[in-house]
């Protein structure tokens, strides 16, 4: 019997030294866990409980025995209502001050009860040593508020396993493990408790610290392999699940919690095992890099595209704290709007509005308006700028010999040409039919001209290919240069425009610069 003894003895300095580092643990993580006062007090209770009945199963007198059965009294009757309260908080409901603390009112009573038996005997009516036990068990005869406290502990572990038996069906699956947890840990002191209260354990032993050997295992192993306790679901399930759009739930770590129907149909990758890994990490196992936003903030509203299916798709991302009933942030929570055909069709918008359809290059508009800009620039930092004005030469001729098709391959064949010979800064634009134009910033009226000699040339050594025949193509250039504050936009064109008809006057093919003194 001795020896069954110390094994007992060492199991409940196990169950103990266990809720002691569930205590430990969540009271340096509190941060991240929004239950966390209460996870704290029900494993303190607990530790307590279980340590005093190990010393008290260690002691040699009746004295020494009675006075740990009072320690472990100190943790044992609140962690009942605690665990209660904890159940509660677990299904997203609350209690008000005034319940609460009525939820004590028993314990409380019970451990004053427990202090004075000896004056009363109304717990206890008899405490004594057994005697033909080989090592001292104390034997107890129970009184009247030993069965009040019994009833009582035993209401609130069974409320507690209906309330959370009654929320399995409202539970999706990848919480069910959560939940599973919780009702065994209500379950099994409930069942050992009935077992003891019946005289069937050996000994006549309380069986009720052993077995928290066993909810406290499965309590570490939640917490660290689901998360547990990290963050409740906050959104009435049917809403959820019927959103369009995809919703990530972060818990404040960053670490996946949840997520919606419509988010597994935009990411067929992700699966409920990955509930509980860094949302960096998961991304990159499905993408190949981290999440490409920034989610760690309030009211982030950004866009995000990616490959989807073969296509290019785009998601505007929103991200909102999720706070809990003591307005403390505890997550985020990440929405992914498709916006692909909002984008698509601002995308076609923006195309008509400041590019040439058939080039592709900026059209008259948006020229003039940037224009005015890049002159307003180099006036600000006393930088020239000049301007180029060009059109397709005897362009009706070639219109009228192989039609107006062959014309607009000319004019996408001129561009073409001209892009391989103008840089990004440059401002290239269709400003009417087969005439175009160019801002040269930082370009003097002899750089200005160079840069149109060499697009003369480039264009009459490549001349258009259609089917099988050659087409000859020249242009006529005019070349202007801001001098001073007082030119516009319009003038420098229009300077532009006298030098080009210059270039016409002598032949086509050619360019010509405004001067001062040009009539």
């Amino acid at each position: 019997m001795e020896s069954h003894i110390n094994s007992y003895i060492t199991l409940v300095t196990t169950s103990a030294v266990l809720n002691l580092f569930l205590c430990m643990y969540t009271f340096f993580r509190r941060a991240h866990f929004p239950s966390a006062h209460l996870f704290i007090l029900y494993t303190a209770s607990l530790s307590v409980y279980t340590f005093g009945y190990a010393i008290g199963l260690a002691s040699n007198t009746l004295e020494q025995m009675k006075f740990w059965n009072i320690i472990q009294y100190i943790g044992m009757p609140v962690s009942a209502p605690l665990g209660l309260l904890l159940m509660i908080r677990y299904t997203d409901k609350k209690l008000s001050k005034l319940q609460t603390s009525a939820l004590f009112i028993i314990p409380a009573i019970t451990v004053f009860m427990v202090t004075t038996n000896d004056w009363h005997h109304l717990y206890y009516k008899r405490v004594w040593l057994l005697e033909d036990s080989k090592v001292p068990i104390m034997a107890i005869d129970i009184g009247q508020w030993y069965v009040v406290h019994g009833a009582f502990t035993f209401s609130c572990l069974l409320c507690a396993g209906l309330i959370l038996i009654g929320q399995w069906r409202h539970t999706k699956k990848m919480y069910r493990r959560q939940l599973l947890t919780l009702i065994t840990s209500q379950i099994i002191p409930m069942v050992a408790a009935f077992v003891y209260l019946l005289g069937l354990t050996p000994f006549g032993l309380d069986p009720v610290p052993i077995l928290m050997c066993v909810t406290s295992t499965m309590y570490i192993w939640a917490i660290l392999s689901s998360r547990l306790l990290t963050i409740v679901p906050i959104a009435k399930e049917s809403i959820f699940e019927s959103m369009r759009e995809g919703v990530i739930v972060l818990d404040s770590s960053y670490r996946l919690v949840d997520f919606n129907r419509s988010l597994r149909l935009l990411l067929p990758e992700i699966q409920t095992t990955m509930v509980g890994r860094p949302l960096n990490d998961i991304w990159l196992e499905i993408s190949g890099e981290t999440f490409p936003v920034e989610y760690g903030r309030e009211g982030l509203q950004t866009d995000l595209y990616w490959q989807f299916n073969g296509e290019t798709v785009c998601y505007q991302v929103r991200t909102s704290y999720v706070f809990n009933k003591s307005s403390e942030a505890v997550g985020i929570l990440i929405m992914l709007i498709d916006i692909t055909e909002q984008r698509f069709l601002e995308e076609q918008l923006k195309q008509l509005a400041y590019f040439d359809g058939l080039t592709k290059i900026y059209n008259r508009t948006q020229f003039l308006y940037k224009g005015r800009e890049l002159l307003s620039e180099a006036r600000l930092n006393l930088q020239p700028i000049s301007f180029i004005l060009f059109d397709i030469d005897h362009f009706k001729r070639i219109n009228d010999t192989y039609g107006h098709d062959v014309g607009d391959q000319a004019i996408i064949h001129v561009v073409s040409i001209c892009n391989r010979y103008l840089s990004s800064e440059m401002l290239f634009a269709r400003y009417g039919g087969e005439e175009f134009v160019i801002a040269l910033p930082n370009m003097t009226l002899q750089d200005a001209h160079d840069q149109a000699e060499q697009l003369r040339t480039a264009l009459l050594s490549a001349p258009l290919e259609v089917e099988g025949k050659t087409v000859s193509l020249t242009s006529s250039f005019g070349v202007a240069q801001c001098d001073s504050d007082s030119d516009t936009l319009e003038s420098l064109l229009r300077d532009a425009d006298h030098a080009l008809y210059e270039s016409k006057r002598h032949g086509r093919n050619t360019v010509s610069v405004h001067t001062v003194n040009a009539v």
